[in-house]
């Protein structure tokens, strides 16, 4: 299955970004994407006064635009995210919804852990505008399992061995990952879930300056469950695609059966877990 992963410079101009977003996935479908994903907030960047002010319904008129490509195109499409409305709060939801070739919304994933961190100075809090979501989601799409995730759930491990077990043979993972920690951190955390769980990861990034105070790292990847990066974007508005080998996926599998030697007898939470949690709230 060939599968494609775009890669963008999103702005606070919805319409712009939209029209970006159409040429990429028309140029991935054409050069034979099955499947193809966004990036996080694919439709929308800016100050969070911006992002709430842009926040909307799944029936509103970014997804709509998306069942409608997707549906034209008769391809899986991945909205990377947007910002979604949550009646009567004043916080929103950062979720990713994965369509099918035939226009219809298959699952959506809200962002489980959220971006609360201080990098080389910079302060960002997504709790202070954004709900968590609570539910590790698992969809289908077509031959492949797909595993949903967004950004910065890229460092906990846990979120994708259990999509793993519950049968993913691939995990998505839209983000707009940082210039600051991505020349570090990118291509190792992907690298290093591919590797843990054998899956295939399918990572659509922003790219570039999105504000004067939002820089992106870019460089979306995709990987094969050994590990092996099949395709690296370049530091352009672009998209790149890869030839997803599900029988070779299984070989790996099956001579390094890594999942199914866990010993999950032994394995206890330390007694000191809730504790050192508590400490790092604090």
């Amino acid at each position: 299955m060939r599968v494609a992963a775009v890669q963008l410079t999103s702005t606070s101009d919805a319409s712009r970004n939209l029209r970006a977003a159409g040429a990429l996935v028309d140029g991935a479908v054409n050069a034979g994407a099955e499947l193809v994903a966004l990036p996080e907030l694919f439709n929308r960047w800016g100050s969070a006064e911006e992002l709430r002010a842009g926040a909307e319904p799944l029936s509103g008129p970014t997804i709509t635009w998306v069942r409608e490509q997707a549906a034209r195109h008769g391809v899986w499409l991945l909205a990377g995210s947007i910002v979604e409305r949550v009646e009567g709060s004043t916080r929103h939801r950062n979720t990713s919804c994965l369509c099918t070739p035939t226009g219809e919304i298959a699952a959506c994933y809200r962002k489980i852990h959220l971006f609360d961190v201080d990098v080389d100075g910079a302060a960002h809090h997504e709790s202070a505008t954004v709900v968590p979501g609570d539910e590790v989601v698992v969809a289908d799409a077509g031959p492949l399992v797909l595993g949903m995730s967004i950004c910065y759930d890229l460092r906990f491990p846990e979120l994708f061995r259990i999509q793993a077990l519950r049968g993913a043979t691939a995990a998505v993972v839209p983000s707009a990952f940082t210039a600051a920690t991505g020349k570090d951190h990118w291509e190792t955390l992907l690298r290093a879930r591919a590797i843990e769980n054998q899956v295939f990861v399918i990572a659509p990034n922003q790219r570039g300056q999105s504000t004067p105070t939002l820089s992106w790292h870019g460089r979306s990847m995709i990987v094969d469950p050994w590990g092996v990066v099949m395709a690296q974007a370049p530091d352009a508005e672009c998209f790149v695609t890869a030839d997803l080998d599900l029988d070779a996926q299984r070989e790996v599998r099956k001579r390094l059966p890594s999942l199914a030697n866990r010993r999950t007898e032994t394995y206890v939470w330390p007694a000191g877990e809730a504790r050192l949690e508590n400490e790092e709230r604090s």
